[in-house]
């Protein structure tokens, strides 16, 4: 039976200090690998806002919280998979605050 190996891309963050109204990259280089998921730690006292463009609001994740956003939760038809692309970059806007905000992100290899 063939298996995959799931691996977990380099934690990646930025200290809430330095946070403000305008888009800053978590993971200036992107994600180095296509992952199945990605998850946000907002180890902050500010609730902070997400954007997977640098310019859109998609998300917010609340002070002291976890988003974990899962690409594909199910089975797609013809065997396609959903994942956030290799290089993907994730941004991060609010107000300074004290503490840190992590992403990190969990890609599958054959085994």
């Amino acid at each position: 039976m063939a298996l995959n190996k799931v691996k977990a891309i380099a934690l990646t963050n930025i200290d809430s200090s330095t946070v403000s109204g305008t888009y800053q990259a978590i993971n200036a280089a992107g994600l180095d690998q296509a992952c199945f998921l990605v998850r946000v730690m907002n180890a902050s006292n500010q609730n902070v806002t997400l954007s997977y463009d640098g310019s859109t609001d998609n998300d917010v994740v609340l002070a002291n919280s976890t988003l974990d956003v899962p690409a594909q939760t199910n089975s797609s038809p013809n065997n396609k998979v959903a994942l956030f692309a290799k290089g993907q970059v994730v941004y991060v806007k609010g107000t300074a605050g004290t503490g840190n905000i992590y992403l990190s992100g969990y890609y599958t290899l054959p085994n």
